[in-house]
């Protein structure tokens, strides 16, 4: 198949969805353009600030995006292109951008609070009890993660350190000139992102080389910083200014395509089980685990609902942001393929092999870039630095949301007690950040296996969320029904793969830990079923 038949006819897809599908469920959920918004209504200047829909569509986009959509894809390119590519146009318009939507939409209703306060509205204590904790520990994890690709990539390409120092100081100077000063956004726009390639041109000129735990501690320093500032000094500039670095990526790799719409050599369907070093992998359930952004990713309920949902100006802007930053992630995926595609087996193996799905996707922009000019190491070091920066800005919005969940667990209603230290936004942010630090120092490696079906697990529990707040107000939620079922049967079916091939090597950590998942799964699916089907008021 050809290449530029296939992105064309994604993104038509996408866009037909976008004008009908969205606007079918903006109309079933009652979004009110008269409404007051969290971002007015609990204004505090730190947390919840209106920002304009193209700057907080910047955000939510290079929030979730990261590395997500293009290392899933490439991994599961084992199964051949055609598998992703369906679950990629199904899973983004039916299942991921309802679910990114729905659990934007539901925080704005709420106050901007999270998917687990959201549960204990409609399901009780325990279930927001259960959620929380799961999804607190799941942040944990990405932190960890993320702290350590991070430092990683910046001590092997210290370019990339110095260019992110740079743009942190260019995003606190856009804030200041846009929020304080009154600078119009579309000038200030156009100079910050000439000097946002400048950064990066700069940072070629002098790198700063340190050893990776050195870039850990200070990482740990930056995002403590970052994730209790102001949104507006930090968070929303830096943010909107980075997600250019991915437009125009998106953009260089639409336009290779075009030129040199290479045909996709890769076996459209290899077989339903693939064995793999690692052992057996199966299309089902693995294939659904391992795209979870570019489809569905339980992260983006946590985005959706921790700081995006605090920063809406108008609840009509809610489709554009969360429907539409889904479907612009599901074109990154479908480019993700494509640069895997397009080579044989046998060359995407060896690839793959040498530089990870980072490299099969830097490589292959990279090509398509240079058919029109750019030379060919030149893409390939602005594809690898565009998405350390990405993965930078998951890092800090996931120890903020990270904050926002530890401060819920512990907070107490109003009037029925004195609030815990543990609420304090400084005390939950700094035991974040100190326990993700330490795994990130190798920790985390004993867990990261089970992060994939964790993550999905969770897109499943805020889909079963979704659905009891809906059927609770009386609306359709019948949106939402598949995907929950599909969800569960699939993280459900990975937790079970998981702690089978881990008997064997009695590996006690990924036995352990995923027996847990499937428990707390079942419980919190059996309580959505007591709402659901039942009709019961666990509150």
């Amino acid at each position: 198949m050809n290449s530029l038949l296939l992105i064309s006819v994604s993104i038509v897809i996408f866009i037909i969805a976008y004008k009908t599908y969205g606007a079918w469920l903006e109309r079933e959920w009652g979004i009110d353009k008269s409404a007051v918004t969290p971002a007015h209504s609990r204004a505090d200047g730190v947390d919840y600030v209106a920002a304009k829909p193209q700057v907080l569509l910047g955000h939510h986009f290079a929030s979730i995006a990261g590395a997500g959509p293009i290392t899933g894809p490439i991994q599961a390119a084992i199964f051949g292109w055609i598998p992703v590519v369906l679950w990629i146009i199904i899973g983004g318009i039916f299942f991921g951008g309802v679910h990114d939507y729905g659990s934007l939409t539901a925080s704005m209703k709420h106050g901007g609070k999270s998917i687990g306060v959201i549960i204990e509205d409609y399901m009780g204590k325990t279930g927001k009890t259960l959620f929380s904790a799961f999804a607190w520990l799941t942040l944990l994890l990405v932190v960890a993660a993320f702290t350590n690709i991070v430092a990683t990539t910046f001590h092997n390409t210290p370019e990339a350190g110095s260019s992110s120092l740079m743009f942190i100081v260019l995003a606190i100077i856009f804030g200041i000139l846009v929020y304080r000063k009154g600078a119009p956004l579309g000038i200030s726009t156009v100079f910050g992102v000439i000097a946002l390639f400048a950064c990066i041109w700069l940072g070629t000129k002098f790198p700063l080389e340190l050893s990776i735990n050195t870039w850990v501690v200070l990482l740990g320093i930056y995002i403590f910083v970052a994730s209790t500032a102001p949104v507006w000094i930090l968070l929303q500039p830096r943010d909107y200014l980075n997600s250019f670095l991915l437009y125009v990526m998106i953009a260089g790799a639409v336009l290779g395509i075009i030129i040199s719409h290479p045909t996709l050599e890769m076996a459209g369907f290899t077989n339903f089980v693939v064995k793999t070093d690692t052992g057996s992998q199966f299309l089902f359930p693995i294939l659904f685990i391992t795209v979870a952004c570019g489809a569905i990713s339980g992260f983006h309920s946590l985005v959706g609902s921790g700081t995006t949902s605090k920063q809406i100006d108008n609840e009509k802007d809610a489709k554009l942001i969360g429907y539409g930053g889904m479907l612009i992630e599901c074109v990154l995926a479908v480019i993700a393929i494509i640069t895997a595609a397009y080579l044989s087996q046998s060359d995407f193996v060896a690839l793959l092999k040498e530089g990870g799905p980072v490299g099969v996707f830097a490589t292959g922009v990279g090509t398509f870039m240079n058919q029109f000019g750019i030379p060919l190491e030149t893409g390939i070091s602005f594809v690898s630095l565009a998405v350390s920066a990405f993965a930078l800005t998951s890092l800090d919005t996931a120890t903020r949301l990270g904050r926002f969940i530890f401060q819920e667990f512990f907070e107490v209603n109003q009037g029925q007690g004195k609030q815990s230290i543990l609420t304090n936004k400084y005390v939950s942010t700094i035991i974040t950040v100190i326990l993700g630090c330490y795994f990130a120092m190798g920790g985390y490696a004993k867990i990261w296996p089970v992060f994939g079906s964790a993550n999905q697990l969770l897109a499943a529990l805020a889909l079963l969320a979704l659905a009891v707040w809906l059927k609770s107000t009386g609306k359709n939620y019948k949106m939402f029904t598949l995907p929950m079922v599909f969800m569960f049967c699939a993280t459900l079916s990975a937790l079970v793969l998981q702690v089978k091939a881990n008997v064997a090597d009695m590996n006690i950590v990924l036995m352990v830990v995923p027996s847990i998942l499937f428990i707390l799964a079942i419980i919190l699916a059996y309580q959505g079923y007591q709402v659901l089907v039942k009709g019961k008021d666990l509150r």
